[in-house]
């Protein structure tokens, strides 16, 4: 069972730890959030994650193929086979910290990251935190 904690209404959040699974609205597989170096707090003895684990290759793994025409070798590979969508492999664009932290519970000065937090790719997927890893 996940370490949760009480938000407003009926609604429960947990921490997320190294080995979270995460999807992206625009992605066609699901991938594993990442932790190189533990911020030396732990959830269940797994890294617990913050906001700032967001960048890409790095914490976040690519989803599989790409289905947005935002992204440019989506367009450019539909473009070349008659305007049929052609999605093409998912390398996520992500330049800003996840949302939906909580607050009031800092890892290493920043808002721990929660099952609600969610990020947005620049290629228009909205990632979200599908299990807290915490199994």
């Amino acid at each position: 069972m996940s370490e949760e904690m009480q938000t407003k209404g009926d609604e429960q959040r947990s921490y997320v730890v190294a080995g979270a699974k995460l999807s992206c609205s625009k992605g066609d597989q699901s991938s594993t959030l990442k932790m190189p170096i533990s911020h030396g707090v732990f959830t269940k003895n797994k890294a617990q994650m913050n906001t700032m684990d967001f960048k890409p290759q790095v914490n976040i793994q690519p989803f599989g193929l790409c289905s947005s025409l935002a992204n440019p070798t989506v367009a450019a590979a539909t473009a070349a086979n008659n305007g049929i969508l052609t999605p093409q492999p998912c390398t996520p664009v992500v330049t800003m910290p996840w949302i939906n932290g909580k607050t009031d519970q800092l890892i290493e000065n920043y808002p721990a990251l929660t099952n609600q937090s969610t990020n947005m790719c620049l290629y228009s997927g909205t990632i979200r935190v599908e299990d807290d890893g915490q199994e």
